[in-house]
């Protein structure tokens, strides 16, 4: 075998796994990430505005958490049943491959079980209030690896809004890498798959993995711009219309004292 057919070899590489199953974790991490960014930046933008508690209320963040834990649970069960059914398909691999993909799939399966295990806790905490807050974000450190550094001194911390968005990002950059690498090693044309032993695309990726980053910054940052827009707005039209009852209060009186 020469040189250029070794080549085409290791740019056909069957890799173990799937393009749907990397699809569908970085569509977990991303939706995951964005909602996270947008729930910081309004407690953040709640606790800067006085009138805030009028508009947003406890109750609203109650239900928010325990909407969230229910939502991770049933994406962290989606990912499960899809490696289940992917499981069904390894006989198509050679013994050596059937191992890896084995392999691959227990990691993935490790992953959204202690995603499940996450959004359990969240249900639970948010329900029984004798349960400590923090468990949470002990439970969040076990469920990311490179997030779970930030998130762990997030755990030491107490509502430290920066540190929040900065687990966002990085949770938002894995659901982007998700995304590239499901592209580039599960291509749906084998005709156009990325050549794995030319340096030029490891380059590119590497370049490509800093934009990524820098684009779930300007992701977050007109997260911010809205959230902050939506609710000055929200309490702008509150004062407005308390305003105008108080208005129209003082000029009932008026109209009873001149009778």
């Amino acid at each position: 075998m020469n040189v250029s057919e070794a080549r085409t070899d290791l740019k056909h590489l069957k890799v173990p796994g799937d393009f749907q199953g990397h699809f569908l974790a970085g569509t977990l991490f991303l939706i995951i990430a964005l909602w996270w960014s947008t729930k910081s930046i309004l407690k953040h933008v709640c606790k800067q505005q006085k009138r805030s508690s009028s508009l947003i209320t406890k109750e609203f963040f109650f239900r928010a958490e325990l909407l969230e834990g229910i939502v991770i649970i049933g994406m962290a069960s989606v990912g499960i049943i899809g490696l289940y059914i992917a499981l069904s398909k390894i006989h198509q691999f050679s013994d050596k491959e059937s191992r890896l993909t084995l392999i691959l799939h227990w990691h993935h399966l490790a992953m959204y079980v202690f995603f499940a295990i996450l959004g359990g806790t969240k249900i639970l905490c948010s329900i029984f209030s004798s349960l400590p807050v923090s468990l949470v974000k002990l439970t969040l450190s076990s469920a990311l690896f490179v997030e779970g550094l930030v998130a762990f001194i997030e755990f030491l911390t107490k509502n430290n809004v920066v540190l929040e968005l900065l687990r966002s990002s990085l949770t938002m950059l894995q659901g982007m890498w998700f995304y590239q690498i499901s592209f580039v090693l599960y291509p749906k044309n084998r005709n156009y798959a990325w050549d794995l032993s030319d340096h030029s695309n490891v380059m590119f990726l590497t370049i490509c993995f800093c934009l990524y980053y820098a684009l779930t910054y300007a992701i977050i940052g007109i997260n911010y711009a809205l959230v902050t827009w939506l609710v000055k707005w929200r309490l702008s039209k509150l004062c407005t219309s308390e305003t105008q009852l108080l208005k129209n209060h003082e000029q009932q009186e008026e109209s009873e004292d001149e009778i």
